[in-house]
């Protein structure tokens, strides 16, 4: 079965994009040569889950591209109905069933690339199997919070944590089952 793995950064103090979905702070982090694990965790996966927010800010900061490559297709959960584009598909029915369907399916992996929202419902319905979280050295006070109140406990089991010298720290767990 497919698992579903969130690979994101946040704040020290938890916040995933300051006020107005801000994420300047994301460039606090930025080097030349580094992509801190990006590129060998993307090839593990052919399917991506993303909000539109999401989408649509890294539609314009970095180009559709980044996305449409023709390698994978891309689930943009929205609300407003829009018309596919080649691979992209724009999902306005239920994650639950739309990501149950997906693991079942043969494939590799499916990336969860935020935001909050999809985040917080797929940990709501127990269905994030695995967790890269990127911790960017900076408090910034308010924002959007990864994960937010009314979603079940649930165990991870620690398996590794990587720092590098822009002060990132990646930490990576599975979920216990």
């Amino acid at each position: 079965m497919r698992k579903v793995k969130l690979f994101i950064a946040t704040s020290l103090d938890g916040f995933i994009a300051q006020p107005n979905d801000d994420l300047s702070f994301l460039k606090l982090v930025e080097k030349e040569g580094e992509d801190y694990g990006y590129a060998a965790f993307t090839s593990t996966i052919d399917t991506i889950i993303i909000g539109r927010k999401t989408y649509d800010y890294v539609v314009k900061e970095i180009g559709a591209s980044h996305y449409d490559n023709g390698e994978r297709d891309v689930y943009v959960i929205t609300r407003t109905e829009r018309p596919d584009n080649g691979r992209i598909k724009f999902y306005t029915g239920n994650l639950k069933e739309l990501v149950t369907k997906l693991k079942s399916e043969e494939g590799k992996d499916i990336y969860c690339d935020g935001g909050a929202e999809v985040v917080n419902e797929l940990l709501k319905n127990d269905l994030i199997d695995e967790l890269t979280i990127s911790i960017v050295p900076i408090l910034v006070g308010n924002g959007t919070r990864l994960f937010k109140e009314g979603r079940p406990e649930q165990l991870l089991e620690f398996i590794s944590a990587k720092t590098f010298d822009t002060g990132l720290v990646q930490l990576y767990y599975k979920r216990k089952k």
